[in-house]
């Protein structure tokens, strides 16, 4: 299989995915509550988030998620899906032209199919965020540079290339976006002895580019915020975030244990194939060398700095896995190899046993749908081919190219599903229901108590929303309004709230204060 039939393979079993599920509050329907906000205000370089200085995001994502509002009249997840998998398939298709001149054509699409089936990867091609946007242009910032190094291509075009691409990676999620490439690049001429050629790279034309490029940004900022937003965005989003976070702080070990799970299903194979690549001291060319220098790089770097998410070593990852594929035409069949693969393979084999019993706990009865355990089935028979390819034919990329199609697979078929446990995963059942309500015993107003991350609703309900307690609601003599309260909470309203008029949707109630 070809590397553009690959990505129409993923895109179509990624499509019920695309299409049928609902916006996460964490995140997603966050950001799209600050667009409403910002469109409404007529701002474009400054946000706010119900009111309050939002600047711990620069405007690149957002702009995108207002060019979709303004062209199509509406949010649609399929169209803010494009932007981050887009840019997934842009990171795996440079990362398989970089490697083209050192490993074969077989090696390089099991490289593409471990790509895009790494478990984190994965899940941020399709989560509405700006981390794989950023990743991308700091992918593609380091492959510009590796080509001015070898001087391959129009030197002239990728000296301005490179510092466009880092600004862009600054301007899709911030600082990040420049400390990669800049001290990977830095550690990398120093490995190599050519720390004197810095000039070449980091010269006046890349920070003459990056300063004119931020200078325009933070004067626009200035201008439309003033100073409290532009004190905010430069040292509270930055340098504190940095030292003492005030958000995710987390020790400095943090990405040695998330690193694991992050990269699953391949982390045994990827993380033992590289330690054994150096364990032997196997034959390291300057491509090698660059990819190392990026994950060490990247992964100190990132262990210094006190927020940490998981997400946050997005960047690394196209080098974590295509370093060891850099060796795997090396590696010959061994137990250990076998083992690598074996282990997640015996993992999909109990996949539908698993889910059997999961699917029968109390509070996950919701997954009980045929197609789901149908995708359970798949990630079974998967495990079982795996195994066959692994240690009846000894072929082990097969194997792996197996685990990644039968992972593909399960997703498209469990995908169309999603629609019967939206209500698990947002908030548009409960909303939609609840105008419906609120328009039956003319209802005017939407108050809610114990509900998480609640004030995104107003991307459905179309006004804001309030967070109020019985007692408050009781005290307030309010009528008119609609109590949105989660079912697990119904025994702490007082008994008042029992006689009145009320539906249940999903795992909520939603009350007619009258």
């Amino acid at each position: 299989m070809k590397g553009y039939k690959l990505f129409i393979f993923i895109v179509v079993a990624l499509l019920p995915v695309l299409i049928l599920r609902d916006y996460t509050p964490d995140n997603e329907l966050r950001y799209l509550s600050i667009v409403d906000e910002a469109m409404e205000n007529g701002t474009f370089f400054t946000f706010y988030n119900q009111g309050e200085i939002y600047a711990d995001k620069p405007p690149l994502y957002f702009w995108l998620i207002m060019l979709g509002k303004y062209l199509l009249g509406e949010h649609y997840m399929w169209f803010l899906s494009l932007f981050s998998l887009i840019p997934a398939f842009v990171i795996t298709k440079v990362m398989d032209k970089w490697i083209s001149a050192e490993v074969n054509k077989t090696s390089r699409l099991t490289g593409m199919w471990m790509m895009m089936s790494c478990g984190l990867f994965t899940g941020m091609a399709v989560v509405l965020r700006m981390d794989m946007l950023m990743c991308m242009f700091i992918t593609l910032s380091l492959y510009t540079f590796y080509k001015m190094v070898h001087k391959e291509g129009n030197l002239r075009k990728l000296s301005y290339l490179f510092p466009v691409y880092i600004f862009l990676a600054i301007f899709s999620k911030g600082p990040v976006g420049i400390l990669i490439p800049l001290v990977a690049t830095i550690v990398f001429l120093l490995i190599t002895g050519r720390i004197r050629d810095i000039g070449r790279y980091w010269g006046w034309k890349t920070w003459g580019i990056l300063l004119t490029g931020c200078i325009l940004w933070f004067g626009a900022v200035y201008w439309e915020g003033g100073n409290a937003y532009l004190n905010n965005l430069l040292f509270h989003q930055t340098i504190d975030r940095a030292v003492n976070s005030f958000h995710h702080e987390e020790p400095f070990y943090y990405y040695f244990i998330s690193i694991w799970y992050s990269l699953l299903p391949w982390s045994l194979l990827l993380i033992g194939g590289i330690i054994t690549a150096l364990w032997k001291k196997m034959h390291r060319t300057e491509l090698q060398t660059f990819f190392l220098t990026i994950i060490v790089v990247t992964f100190v770097m990132l262990s210094l700095i006190s927020s940490k998410i998981a997400v946050y070593m997005l960047p690394a990852f196209p080098f974590f896995v295509y370093l060891p594929v850099t060796y795997l035409p090396h590696f010959k069949w061994n137990r250990w190899l076998a083992l690598s693969i074996a282990i997640p393979a015996l993992v999909f084999c109990c996949a539908l046993p698993a889910f059997i019993v999961i699917a029968q706990m109390e509070g996950t009865q919701y997954l009980c749908t045929a197609l789901f355990y149908a995708a359970a089935g798949i990630l079974t028979l998967t495990g079982c081919i795996a195994f066959f390819f692994l240690y009846k034919r000894k072929e082990t990329e097969n194997a792996i190219r197996s685990i990644a199609c039968g992972l593909f697979c399960a997703v498209f078929v469990g995908g169309w599903s999603l629609p019967s446990i939206n209500g698990e995963i947002g908030y548009r059942e409960l909303c939609t229901q609840s105008m419906e309500f609120a328009q039956k015993h003319n209802l005017t107003e939407y108050h809610v108590w114990k509900i998480r991350r609640p004030e995104s609703m107003d991307v459905y309900l179309k006004q804001s929303i309030q967070i109020t307690t019985p007692e408050e609601l009781a005290a307030s003599g309010k009528h008119g309004i609609a109590f949105m309260v989660p079912n697990k909470k119904l025994k702490e309203l007082p008994p008042a709230f029992m006689d009145m008029e009320k539906q249940t949707i999903g795992k909520y109630t939603v009350f007619a204060i009258k």
